[in-house]
């Protein structure tokens, strides 16, 4: 394929002409300039931030997903195209279990059950493999609804595993560019923490619904953010209630990025901040989430480079110890954020491919289809196309198919 249609102002252009729209009143709409939308539209500006691609989908009426591409098509990776094909029967799953329903299916027996929860957790939050998490959700569903009925006496975790599960499916839905099945799973998540009765699980399931489902409406993820940190507020005494209490306030403090409101987000990131120094570790285990010093300090990066800043977080980077966090994939997040600020500099370009590389190796499948981190490579491979060496880009490029193999 042409380098051109992996970035998204190729799509921008395409939708402002299907909608009959001039530069001039689409700019006007997105609250940006011509010549910026303009070179957008050519490929001269690549869209990196939230901000900027939801401001460009609402002035066109359109998802935001509608602007990014479908990465599993393009991948020359195996096992992301079987995640893209899992999605059908996870959606499926979604669609013919309801809680206190039984199936009417056979089901193993809780311990056996239990034990596949696990490795769909530790799939998910330890290693972004979407091809394993896909070949797991669809029958932990209907067995753990069954389970749900036949099984009173493990009820409890079997509410909390229906809650991971869901969980894995929104995030695969999510890479998938599928808003409606993402939305759908989020609020299943929601549903089981209701009735699990758990202050902890309700506030981690509204911080994933708000991290999932933001782009939808940022002002709602804004409000159920911090009306949710509000009810846990009571609660701090409980490390678990404190963790989810500090992530719902980085789900705030990222909607306000992503509203280009600077100061709001830093009260939020201060008051995340204050709470993790009440925990005895630099980095928590509630629900795998990793809340803690380190994590707030990563945060701090996402929320750098949303607003703009760029190399300017070298200094704040300096001072994340991913390591601490026992997770390659949360590890190769922070990674792949920071190489993106590094990108926007040509003194720092280096540097920040050689992070992105190193993000990729931690967590192929997760890094090859982040739309912002493909929206970067396609840009610098462009700048590149007539350098004779990027070797190490064309490769990237390459493996996350945003670029032809020849």
């Amino acid at each position: 394929m042409d380098i051109d249609n992996a970035l998204i102002g190729r799509r921008v252009r395409e939708l402002r002409s299907w909608r009959t729209m001039n530069l001039s009143a689409l700019a006007g709409l997105a609250g940006m300039s011509v010549s910026y939308l303009s070179m957008i539209e050519r490929g001269e500006r690549p869209v990196t931030k939230r901000a900027t691609l939801e401001a460009l989908a609402r002035a066109l009426q359109v998802s935001p997903t509608d602007l990014t591409g479908k990465p599993w098509e393009q991948s020359t990776d195996q096992a992301e195209g079987q995640a893209h094909a899992s999605l059908v029967a996870i959606a499926a799953a979604m669609d013919a279990y309801e809680l206190g329903d039984d199936s009417g299916e056979q089901a193993r027996e809780w311990p056996q059950v239990a034990a596949d929860v696990r490795r769909l957790v530790e799939a998910q939050q330890i290693r972004a493999d979407y091809a394993e998490m896909g070949g797991l959700i669809p029958q932990l569903l209907s067995e753990l609804h069954t389970l749900y009925v036949r099984d009173p006496v493990h009820r409890r975790e079997i509410l909390l595993a229906l809650v991971r599960c869901y969980s894995s499916a929104v995030w695969m839905a999510k890479l998938g560019r599928q808003d409606g099945l993402t939305l759908m799973a989020a609020m299943a998540a929601q549903r089981c923490s209701e009735e699990l009765g758990s202050p902890q699980w309700r506030g981690y399931t509204t911080w994933l619904r708000g991290v999932t489902t933001g782009s939808l409406n940022r002002a709602k993820q804004y409000q159920r953010a911090t009306a949710m940190a509000d009810e846990l507020a009571p609660g701090l005494n409980n490390p678990e209630i404190t963790q989810a209490y500090g992530q719902l306030h980085l789900s705030a403090a990222l909607a306000a990025a992503a509203q280009a409101d600077r100061d709001t987000a830093a009260t939020h990131l201060d008051e995340a901040a204050a709470v993790a120094d009440r925990l005895d570790h630099e980095v928590g285990t509630f629900a795998q989430v990793w809340f803690g010093r380190t994590n707030v300090r990563i945060w701090r990066v996402t929320i750098g480079v949303e607003l703009g800043d760029g190399p300017a977080l070298a200094e704040i980077a300096r001072d994340v110890h991913v390591d601490a966090i026992p997770s390659p994939a949360r590890q190769a997040v922070f990674h792949a954020t920071y190489g993106r600020a590094l990108l926007a500099e040509s003194r720092t370009r280096d540097e920040g491919l050689a992070e992105i590389l190193r993000a990729e190796h931690l967590a192929p499948q997760h890094i090859r289809g982040d739309v912002f981190v493909r929206e970067s490579v396609a840009d610098e491979l462009r700048r590149a196309r007539r350098d004779a060496g990027g070797r190490e880009l064309r490769g990237l490029a390459w493996r996350m198919g945003v670029a032809p193999t020849g």
